[in-house]
């Protein structure tokens, strides 16, 4: 895990990676302040929350319609990226 202090790409590295997210860390990270966080890593996946697949399914349903439609088939691998990229997935790139 790699901690930031912002989503600014050229913000300070707080934590180096593989610096587990512990609370004490959490509690020192407070006191200096730290009003934001980028944590570099694997995703962790929420109770309730759709899977990358369930997602990319739901989209393929969506865009089912107009599946001959080449712009819409392009606004269809831009959100797919987008999924997958969001998601933590190598192949968002």
């Amino acid at each position: 895990m790699e901690v930031k202090s912002s989503d600014d790409p050229a913000a300070m590295t707080i934590c180096g990676k593989g610096v587990k997210l512990t609370a004490s860390l959490i509690d020192r990270l407070r006191q200096m302040q730290i009003q934001s966080l980028t944590v570099e890593g694997h995703p962790v996946k929420m109770e309730g929350e759709s899977s990358v697949e369930e997602m990319l399914i739901a989209l393929d349903q969506r865009f089912s319609r107009v599946a001959n439609d080449p712009l819409m088939m392009q606004v269809k691998e831009l959100y797919r990226k987008h999924i997958q990229r969001s998601m933590g997935e190598p192949s968002g790139r």
